[in-house]
């Protein structure tokens, strides 16, 4: 179960127009927050992800599951169940031998999967199955949501980056 802080955070993106997969951003950086702190771990940088997306979309973040191609079909079974139980359209039933086989098992899954490098790694496989135009219309589109002084800084850090990778 998210926090009722990340809850917020994701309901106050939305009131500043940011795109559903900024707020479900939010459960993520939770989820690898988590796993930081040793309350569990996971498989793969991936699959926290997957846990975090998949908080969001229960939360009621407007995520459509995937579409066919894309993932498997029992990922899009469980994106599409979890989609509908935030929407309120079914009401999950609880199963409590099941989330505690669950929390067991990731208990047992390594930490390291949260770290700096896994997650960079992770972007960066995910940003280089993206074409530039749609990287490219991702940041204008990031650009116009920011607000004057979130702009500045993205642009401040862009500019430090930049200046660090030339030397």
């Amino acid at each position: 179960m998210p926090r009722q802080e990340v809850i917020r955070k994701a309901k106050q993106d939305k009131r500043a127009g940011k795109s559903a997969s900024t707020q479900a951003g939010e459960f993520v950086k939770d989820e690898i927050d988590k796993i930081r702190k040793g309350r569990h771990g996971a498989r793969s940088t991936k699959q926290a992800i997957a846990i975090g997306l998949s908080e969001a979309r229960r939360a009621g973040v407007d995520l459509p599951p995937p579409r066919k191609g894309r993932t498997k079909k029992s990922t899009r079974r469980s994106a599409k169940y979890a989609y509908e139980a935030g929407q309120g359209k079914r009401t999950p039933k609880r199963r409590p031998k099941v989330s505690r086989a669950v929390e067991n098992v990731l208990k047992k899954e390594p930490r390291s999967t949260a770290s700096r490098s896994a997650l960079s790694k992770q972007a960066k496989s995910a940003a280089g199955r993206r074409s530039a135009a749609s990287r490219s219309a991702a940041a204008r589109k990031a650009s116009r949501t920011k607000g004057p002084k979130a702009r500045s800084a993205a642009a401040k850090k862009a500019a430090r980056t930049r200046a660090r990778r030339k030397g």
